[in-house]
């Protein structure tokens, strides 16, 4: 019977092909399945089995064995039935099955086959890599286990670097994986920006040690063996140079890393400073972790309802934002107000109340802030009114830097932006572009002059990649779906407020 359930465990991980057939629960065949042509099954009554499980019924006459050892072959089929129900791969066509995804994307199915590879290793190995937070490492001490220690023990399950376009569901189906994790696991998930904060946070505190990123490290992966990082970017050269380092410990210490990007490991800070320094990181994450590539031309971000009025396109509407941002915050009354960010720092509100927050884009972005003062904010407020969005190019190029990591820091929080700009958020980036984009732009003749050229157009590879992913952002931030799933989350975060004041 090990033997039995060796062979299937060992013919798992063809899953992953595209080519399959189904057998019923009482083991008759079914019609080939093809995956690449978005095949889903929701019925309960099916299991999905690969070409290599096929075969192996074939050729090791699975029916004899089952008529030999029917006790067994009944406790085979109970495993492999409850093995099926876990995993994201299983939650993911019940949520087609209850029209809460869209179905027919064969690109999230093939990236759900990894994510569901990942999971069943896990669960498989939970024990050797100490996911259980109530596990407890033997007490060692001495200068023998003190020089074994010193070695690299890393985790024996790879984990994956999912990149690829805007809007191909990267967030979701990392969320999704996430969720069906047993919630006694040492496991995180974080936004990078907010990852990188709390690192840079945690160093000043262990300042003045001879190797703070190992303490670092260790408190992290104290805390969190699985590490799942969303939206993966370095634009920073501090965060590059501190990231090398930092995940040679976290790996050496056993991390396992789930990250989303829209970038491939290789274009990671892509003719940023000292960029020598960084590719060695680069070796280890390729090294240390499954890189798969999420290909869609579909932005489903874009595909939700239309505009519900929060962002609003022209000039001199300064008191038309004022009278909606009223509307929001109802009878309260607006005042300046401080927000603590990390460190002791603060962070000046124009106008706050009931939660919304009012600030000029002057004041919010071509200021030197960053994600902690954003973050700071957002801890505080789930709605921020922001007027007077501008085009962005060459001459406001930090403004626009600081745009992006705002909008990515309401969309993380999943608050509301009310906001007037100068243009749509398509037009908004349309002077930015990537150097490739910028090469392929007609070259200058004889007949074009210098005169005739953008001088405000901004070549930038950074913001011409974020670009797209900020204004699928906008466009998901001012959508029904997104607007009603805000509603509903004030409504029951005030019912829960509620309840606890009658319960005091």
């Amino acid at each position: 019977m090990r033997n039995v359930l060796r062979c299937l465990r060992q013919s798992r991980p063809a899953f992953q092909r595209r080519h399959c057939v189904l057998f019923s629960v009482n083991g008759a065949e079914e019609s080939p399945c093809h995956f690449g042509k978005s095949c889903h099954i929701h019925s309960s009554a099916y299991r999905v089995i690969d070409t290599a499980e096929t075969n192996f019924f074939k050729n090791h006459s699975f029916v004899a064995i089952t008529r030999a050892l029917s006790t067994d072959a009944a406790k085979l089929r109970n495993t492999v039935t409850e093995t099926t129900k876990a995993g994201p791969l299983v939650e993911y066509e019940r949520r087609i099955a209850n029209g809460e995804l869209v179905e027919g994307d064969a690109c999230q199915v093939d990236t759900l086959s990894e994510l569901q590879r990942l999971y069943d290793e896990l669960v498989e190995s939970a024990d050797v890599c100490q996911l259980d937070r109530n596990y407890e490492k033997p007490v060692r001490s001495g200068w023998l286990w003190s020089r074994l220690l010193s070695h690299p023990s890393y985790s024996p399950v790879k984990g994956l670097y999912l990149f690829g376009g805007v809007g191909t569901g990267k967030t979701m189906l990392m969320d999704l994986f996430f969720d069906q994790l047993p919630s006694n696991w040492r496991k995180k998930r974080i936004h990078f920006h907010d990852f990188m904060l709390n690192v840079h946070s945690m160093l000043q505190k262990h300042k003045g040690l001879s190797d703070p990123l190992d303490v670092v490290a260790g408190e992290i992966s104290d805390d969190a063996i699985l590490l799942c990082l969303d939206e993966f970017m370095v634009t920073d050269v501090a965060d590059a140079l501190v990231l090398n380092r930092l995940f040679r410990h976290l790996f050496n210490k056993g991390i396992i890393l789930v990250a989303t990007s829209n970038r491939a490991p290789d274009k990671l800070y892509e003719g940023g400073l000292q960029r020598d320094l960084f590719l060695p990181f680069i070796a280890s994450l390729k090294e240390r972790c499954v890189v798969h590539e999420i290909g869609s031309s579909v932005d489903y971000r874009k595909m939700t309802s239309g505009e519900e009025g929060f962002y609003f396109v022209g000039g001199d509407l300064s008191g038309f934002l004022k009278q909606r941002f009223q509307q929001l915050i109802g009878e309260g009354t607006a005042t300046p107000q401080e927000v603590e960010v990390v460190m002791g720092r603060k962070l000046q509100v124009p106008l706050g109340a009931n939660g919304c927050a009012y600030f000029p884009f002057e004041e919010l972005c071509d200021r030197p802030l960053g994600a902690a003062d954003y973050f700071g904010l957002f801890k505080k407020f789930h709605t921020l009114a922001l007027e007077g969005i501008p085009i962005f190019g060459l001459h406001n190029k930090s403004a626009a830097h600081r745009f992006v990591t705002l909008v990515d820091v309401i969309y993380e929080n999943k608050a509301r932006l009310l906001c007037t700009a100068e243009g749509t958020p398509q037009d908004l980036f349309e002077k930015i572009v990537t150097i490739s984009e910028a090469k392929n732009m007609a070259p200058r003749t004889s007949s074009r002059s210098r005169k005739n050229d953008d001088s405000n157009l901004c070549v930038d590879n950074e913001l011409g990649f974020a670009k797209d992913r900020t204004i699928s952002r906008l466009t998901e931030i001012n959508s029904k779906e997104y607007l009603q799933h805000h509603a509903a989350m004030l409504s029951e975060k005030k019912e829960s407020m509620d309840q606890n004041a009658l319960e005091a």
